[in-house]
């Protein structure tokens, strides 16, 4: 029998199919990425009880629909059957008939003795085990009926059917079948039941008789229970059925995708400059120095917001191991962040015969702004000496890489060419990991590891207000708040190590992964280049990426975190 969760991702994928979505759109709407919605499809994650809300809102479903399995959430989706509320059952009951039966001691003092027996239609026509109701359209003919059979409206006989036809005075079809559940269609005729054999119907509120204006049968025939000075009740909704072909119900449109971050952080980036600039009479430089001055304390102000209601409470000031301890006040610790300083020698060597190389020099956006979705631990570093990765695990370990057999690619670990053990954070151990999946290396070696549980969303809206800060900035030209997004996301980096700037975070941790993760970022394009049939002649820094060859049709020109710009381009070998 399967569990909640995996029908839950049956009704996912049964709902992004009728509604054409991929995983991308799915993912957009959620305000997750494609990889995030990926895993929880392939059960490698969980579906939270907050995903299914929004799972729910997206689709404009009660949550109920949503768990109830995918044929019934997407029944409710196009319309072909009611939506549940709580405390409802999942397929609606049929109703139940009113069977004529004399009054018991149950019932009201005050109401009338019977009244005398009223001449019944012959036995061939009614049988005594047939109760007499007053329903919905037959599912013969279409037309009233005042008898149930198995639970569903329907005449008799096929006389009965021809005189309500002939009544309505609309030619005879046979109506559509119920849209909430499938029945087997009855025949054109049906015999009368046995005496003994009842009809199984579940019992539910009693239904009004009807008017014999309506129902176009005589008064005689219509429900002796029902008092003629009651008001008219509202029918139980009953499965939909008509002489004519129903019409599909549209589709409902969906619900709007929620916004890309956090409304309220980004409101609050854009009313700081305001404020800024307010306080500095509109002066561009002095609101940029001010701005640029506060960025730290502002920016843990809004990692602090975005935590608010967040799955884990991460360690501010966890005890740090001696390995993430600087030598000296203006040395380092231990950790090799695989800062990358490579050029192609071959393209090199052939400048130096005279061959003119036209190379293109690329600027990564934002670097460490795209680096801060990245694993990061969430308390302190445990050791951790099985040798094996976890990658539901982050911290720093301590490898012997393999050897790196691709001249006309950087190696993944940078510029360090001494040969041994060193200690990379999980950045650069996941990039190698990678590297091995794709055949270009050998797995590295792990022989210790200083680990703690880990989350790649820690960061990830305040990632998010940051960048679309950034963005919206960018469309409006508006500089100040681009310098101002830059300077907090730089010095978030820059200063959760050891500095004595930030007296709210300590974190070396994060600092090394972060960097790191924007230097394998960077290598990743450059294999992306290389894949794509362009020549990667040189990678420094966090964002510099030169080739040969036409790029455009591998990277988007722009200034977005997923597009890369043009910085300049020279002949290899003479000025730049």
């Amino acid at each position: 029998m399967m569990g909640t969760e995996d029908t839950l991702r049956l009704t996912v994928s049964a709902l992004m199919t009728r509604t054409g979505e991929r995983q991308g759109d799915l993912a957009a709407a959620l305000g997750q990425s494609q990889a995030q919605v990926s895993r929880k499809q392939a059960a490698k994650s969980h579906w939270s009880l907050e995903d299914v809300d929004l799972l729910a809102a997206h689709y404009q479903l009660h949550v109920l629909d949503l768990l109830a399995g995918p044929t019934h959430a997407v029944s409710v989706l196009h319309g072909a059957v009611p939506s549940l509320q709580a405390g409802t059952p999942t397929f609606p009951t049929p109703p139940a008939p009113r069977v004529q039966t004399p009054p018991t001691a149950t019932e009201p003092k005050t109401k009338p003795d019977p009244a005398p027996p009223i001449e019944q239609t012959p036995p061939q026509q009614q049988p005594a085990s047939v109760p007499v109701v007053v329903t919905g359209p037959c599912v013969l003919c279409g037309q009233p009926a005042q008898h149930e059979l198995d639970g569903f409206p329907q005449h008799l006989t096929a006389e009965e059917c021809a005189a309500a036809v002939a009544a309505a005075g609309t030619p005879q079809a046979p109506a559509a079948a119920p849209a909430a559940e499938e029945v087997p269609a009855p025949a054109a005729e049906v015999a009368p039941p046995s005496p003994v054999a009842e009809p199984s119907v579940a019992p539910v509120a009693p239904v009004a008789a009807a008017d014999p204006a309506v129902t176009g049968t005589p008064a005689a025939s219509a429900e002796p229970l029902a008092s003629p000075a009651a008001p008219p009740k509202s029918p139980v909704p009953a499965p939909p059925t008509s002489s004519a072909v129903q019409e599909p119900a549209p589709a409902r449109p969906l619900r709007p995708a929620p916004g890309y971050a956090s409304t309220t952080l980004v409101e609050e980036i854009t009313e700081t400059v305001h404020e800024v600039l307010a306080a500095c009479s509109g002066d561009v430089d002095a609101a940029h120095a001010e701005l640029v001055k506060r960025a730290i304390p502002d920016v843990m102000k809004l990692l602090k917001k975005s935590r608010v209601g967040g799955r884990y409470e991460h360690s501010e000031f966890p005890p740090t191991d001696q390995i993430l301890q600087k030598r000296s006040q203006k040395g380092a610790d231990d950790v090799w962040e695989g800062r990358p300083k490579w050029r192609n020698r071959a393209l090199f060597a052939a400048a130096k015969k005279g061959e003119l190389i036209e190379v293109t020099a690329l600027d990564m956006n934002a670097a460490y702004l795209s680096a801060l979705k990245s694993w990061l631990p969430i308390g302190q570093l445990l050791e951790d000496t099985s040798g094996v990765h976890n990658p539901k695990k982050a911290g720093v370990h301590l490898i012997t890489p393999a050897d790196w057999d691709h001249p006309d690619l950087p190696n993944p670990l940078g510029n360090r060419m001494e040969p041994g053990e060193l200690w990379v954070t999980e950045s650069t151990l996941r990039l190698l990991l990678d590297c091995n999946r794709q055949g270009l290396t050998d797995t590295p070696a792990i022989h210790r590891s200083l680990v703690s549980g880990a989350s790649e969303a820690l960061l990830e809206k305040l990632r998010r207000a940051l960048a679309e800060s950034r963005k919206t900035a960018l469309a409006q030209g508006d500089e100040v708040t681009i310098a101002y997004v830059k300077a907090m996301y730089s010095k978030f980096v820059s200063t959760i190590g050891e500095s004595s700037a930030n007296r709210e975070l300590r974190r070396p941790d994060w600092m090394h992964i972060i960097r790191a993760k924007a230097f394998a970022n960077l290598w990743m394009k450059a294999h992306k280049a290389h894949k794509a049939g362009l020549q990667v002649v040189e990678i420094s820094g966090t964002d510099e990426l030169h080739v040969v060859g036409d790029w455009r049709p591998v990277f988007p020109e722009g200034r977005d975190l997923n597009q890369v710009k043009e910085k300049t381009t020279y002949i290899l070998g003479g000025k730049r």
